[in-house]
């Protein structure tokens, strides 16, 4: 199964350091069952832009909670078995957790299929997002347009030999 892992440069940057994502069971997104009825779409690779779109919405997140983070959205597309992951059947069709699974981690990046990095141009789009994630959660429309507006960046591909690179370790 294929599932998108958000993260920050910074804990891409751990990541690298460790050879492993997660420490214990970890949250990514794949095209669950939940997913696929929402997106209302039998085509895979929709399905899995999905997917990455929504890993990509939770990164944002962890960049509104960590104001310290470069502003550049990061996930990480990786293959796991698919007993690896599990939707929580009770939470299937919650917006807020569509796609949603469960890895039982860690995970050696070596796995990793790609890298998906904001360009530098998405950076000021991003932090106006991460300020205004909180305001739009409260049902702020003004404040969705802007977090909306981080979500017309799409995310650039980078191989997994790029890492070194991204986080600032490369020769």
């Amino acid at each position: 199964m294929r599932v998108y892992v958000p993260l920050t440069l910074p804990g891409l940057s751990e990541a690298y350091k460790t050879g492993e994502l997660g420490a214990g069971p970890f949250v990514a997104y794949a095209v669950t069952p939940g997913l696929r009825e929402w997106y209302l779409s039998d085509d895979i690779e929709e399905l899995e832009y999905a997917a990455l779109s929504r890993a990509a919405l939770a990164s944002l997140r962890l960049l509104a909670a960590d104001p310290e983070a470069p502003r550049r959205r990061v996930v990480v597309a990786l293959d796991v078995p698919d007993r690896a992951a599990s939707a929580d059947p009770d939470r299937g069709l919650d917006p807020a957790a569509l796609g949603e699974v469960r890895v039982a981690g860690p995970v050696a990046l070596a796995k990793a299929a790609s890298v998906h990095v904001d360009a530098a141009d998405a950076e000021a789009d991003v932090t106006a997002a991460a300020e205004a994630l909180p305001t739009a959660d409260g049902g702020d429309d003004d404040a969705q347009f802007v977090v909306d507006g981080a979500e017309d960046h799409e995310l650039l591909w980078f191989a997994t030999q790029e890492i070194p690179n991204l986080v600032g370790r490369g020769n």
